[in-house]
Formats: C-alpha cells, structure tokens, sequence
C-alpha cells in the first residue's frame, strides 16, 4: 500500500510533467508578468548541466534583452519549501557559469499554496551567492486569462483568486479554456491538467463544483444547442434554447459577459432577460 511520501512522490511528478509540457508556451506570460523582464531574443540550451554531477533544470534559454545585455536565464518550479533550495540553486550557477562563460540569472517559482520562506541569499567568508524568489500566487489570476494561450490560461489556477470566490474563479477559468481548447480531446487534456493542479491549492471540491456548472449549461457539443449552432446557425428554437440556458446562467450569478461568450446573446438581450 503507498504511503504519504509514495503519494507525495506521485504528486510531484505530476506537476513537473504539466510544467515541462507546457513550458515553452507559458514562458511569455511567466516572463512579462512574474519576472518582468523585457526579452527580445533567446535560444535553446541543452537542459543538462553536466560536471561532476548531472543537473537537469526545469528550463534554461540564453537570452538577450532590451538593453542588450546576454546571459543564461534559469527558471525552476517548485511546489514546496525546500530548506536546501539556496545551495541548489548555488550549485546550478557555477556550473551553468562555467560551461557557458557569461552571467546567470536565476528565478524560483514557487507554485505551492504555503507561504514560500526558502532562503535566497548564501554569505560565508569566501561566497556571496542570491537568487529571485517569485510566487504564482501574488498574480492576479485574470491577467493569465488574457491570453489566447490554453496553457497559460491553466496558470490562473494558481495565481490570486482577489476579490472572487474560488468556485467563481474556477467557472471562469474552465469556460476560458473551453472557448479556446479547440475540441473535445484538447479540451479534456487542459482540464485533466487543473485537475492535478488544483490539488496544490486544496480546492478539489470547489473545482468538481465548477465543472458542474459549466455541464449543467454544455455539455461537451453532445447538446443539441451546440449542433444545431454549427448546421443552421440561429434557428428560433435554438434562439429560444439559447435564451433560456442565459436566464438560468444569469440566476447563478454567472457575469453577462461571460454568458454572452457562450450564449451568443448580445449584453443587451442578455439585460432584458
């Protein structure tokens, strides 16, 4: 029988294997809202970092930015505080500064839902040594649901919900990702992902929740609203079928923008209802 590390184990791998997917898509987002740096150039570099021992990063790029300035950018995830965080980090930077011969900059992103608390400065008598430690969690969530990227939408999951009820947040991050899936294969491969994904801010109830909402009102294009929607465009029945899903979702305190994006009712029918 696993035991609570197996778990954890199993957990984790989890995460690293939705990160590393979808990495190379959601690394614009992470650069301009989490580390705000302004890059305009970048390559791939080889993600192990081999000496006398081998290293695999989460992501590594050589890139260049505004102000012309070169370097290695280092980027890992991590779900939990790690009290040797700092000397792995360390360890990364000599090596990385040795193969490649310019500078390192370094960024932990802490996914968890506690409080990161890992030192990022190292001070003996001979080293100095710091890097950038950065939370998912101090973003507000809809800024990721700006994007027309499903992968980077999935981020909102774990940034800060703000003034929104986690189910409320939930609702609209799924009907976000369902809008620009782009069928029903994708769109259950990006949902299967915040399902794992929720686990890290323990909102497991408030997601099926959500997810009962939104097949309440859709039910995957197996509604008829959905088929008669693509064969014959706005027939009055499917008028008549649109307008009473957009009451109901109006009852449930769904925003009218968001029913409007589903419905295809215009706000001012959307009002009268």
């Amino acid at each position: 029988m696993p035991n609570n590390r197996d778990k954890q184990n199993k957990q984790t791998n989890q995460y690293d294997k939705i990160f590393r997917e979808n990495m190379e898509t959601v690394l614009p987002g992470i650069v301009e809202h989490l580390l705000k740096l302004n890059i305009v150039s970048s390559e791939e570099l080889p993600d192990d970092v081999q000496h006398t021992k081998e290293r695999k990063p989460d992501l590594l790029k050589k890139v260049t930015d505004t102000n012309g300035e070169t370097y290695v950018l280092h980027i890992e995830y991590q779900a939990k505080n790690d009290k040797d965080m700092i000397f792995r980090m360390a360890e990364y930077s000599i090596m990385l500064q040795r193969r490649y011969h310019i500078s390192v900059k370094q960024y932990v992103i802490f996914i968890g839902a506690a409080k990161p608390n890992m030192a990022v400065n190292l001070a003996t008598e001979d080293l100095q040594f710091r890097y950038n430690l950065v939370s998912l969690s101090t973003i507000d969530y809809k800024i990721f649901l700006q994007s027309d990227k499903p992968e980077e939408k999935i981020l909102a999951i774990l940034a800060n919900f703000v003034d929104d009820s986690p189910v409320e947040a939930i609702t609209m991050i799924l009907q976000e990702i369902r809008s620009v899936a782009g069928g029903d294969l994708t769109e259950s491969r990006y949902f299967n992902q915040l399902r794992v994904l929720v686990q890290l801010r323990k909102l497991e109830h408030q997601f099926d929740e959500a997810m009962e909402t939104i097949t309440k009102f859709f039910k995957e294009e197996k509604d008829p609203l959905f088929r008669r929607g693509e064969a014959k465009g706005e027939a009055k029945g499917e008028l008549k079928e649109r307008t009473t899903i957009a009451r109901e979702m109006k009852k449930d305190g769904i925003p009218v923008d968001q029913i409007a994006k589903f419905t295809k009712l215009s706000l001012k029918e959307i009002e009268k209802l």
